[in-house]
């Protein structure tokens, strides 16, 4: 890791000009732009607000945000993990021509993810206002679960990229898995009516888990347990750590399949 940042100092103004161009293309010919980032989970959660808000609404204090909260992990996730995957197929053109770290396209790529999540996160915080929940010292601590949720998605990323470089069906058999993620990450409801042994299984998924620890922040002001930070940092390790060791391994064999 140290290697990758001391190398990502050397190439800095070429990072920062590959996250430029993936910002500005992503909004390129738009009407709205940037906002593009702020509606998407808006309208989801309109959507699920009108469909799910009498089944479990009544149930889960704060359910708009309980809801909001879900959403804004997810969609930062799958936008991560999905713009990473096409980092290599897409800059082929480039790292075919000119020797620079394959990684830099994965990184430019999760860094105007952020951004958008950045965005968004404002908006979300303007509804956690107007939900009358209290703002506390508390909400600071939402920096360790965006850092490990950063670190996760980069190791997906890295892995998914070099995946896809050799099998393209991974593009479809992803958009499936990530369907079936959603429902399995309790957006829009509450692993409380399942029985306790099988709540257990809910913490296998990672970005369960980054969501719970932002809904125990802001919805029940609660600090989460100390093994409840260790496992977020195990997952976004054990996903970067993975994904380094691919690349590093097959690094110079992405060359024969793009």
């Amino acid at each position: 890791m140290i290697l990758m940042i001391d190398k990502l100092r050397k190439n800095q103004f070429l990072f920062e000009e590959l996250v430029k161009r993936d910002f500005k293309k992503k909004y390129k010919k738009t009407v709205l732009g940037v906002l593009w980032s702020m509606l998407a989970p808006l309208l989801t959660l309109l959507v699920m607000a009108v469909v799910f808000s009498h089944l479990f609404g009544r149930t889960i204090p704060h359910f708009l945000i309980y809801m909001f909260a879900g959403n804004l992990v997810f969609f930062y996730f799958r936008e991560s993990t999905s713009g990473g995957m096409n980092a290599l197929v897409a800059n082929a053109g480039i790292f075919t021509k000119v020797n620079v770290p394959k990684y830099l396209f994965l990184f430019s790529k999760n860094i105007s993810s952020l951004i958008n999540f950045g965005l968004t996160l404002i908006i979300f915080f303007i509804f956690v206002a107007a939900d009358g929940l209290p703002f506390s010292w508390k909400f600071l601590l939402l920096i360790y679960p965006i850092g490990c949720l950063l670190l996760f998605n980069i190791g997906m990323g890295l892995i998914l990229s070099a995946l896809f470089v050799i099998f393209r069906d991974i593009q479809y058999l992803y958009d499936i898995f990530t369907m079936m993620l959603m429902y399995m990450s309790a957006i829009f409801y509450s692993i409380e009516a399942y029985p306790a042994r099988m709540q257990v299984f809910f913490h296998l998924n990672p970005v369960y888990v980054y969501i719970t620890y932002f809904r125990m922040i802001i919805i029940d002001g609660a600090v989460p347990s100390v093994s409840f930070h260790l496992l977020c940092v195990f997952y976004a390790l054990l996903a970067f750590l993975i994904g380094a060791y691919i690349y590093k391994k097959y690094n110079y064999r992405f060359l024969y399949y793009v």
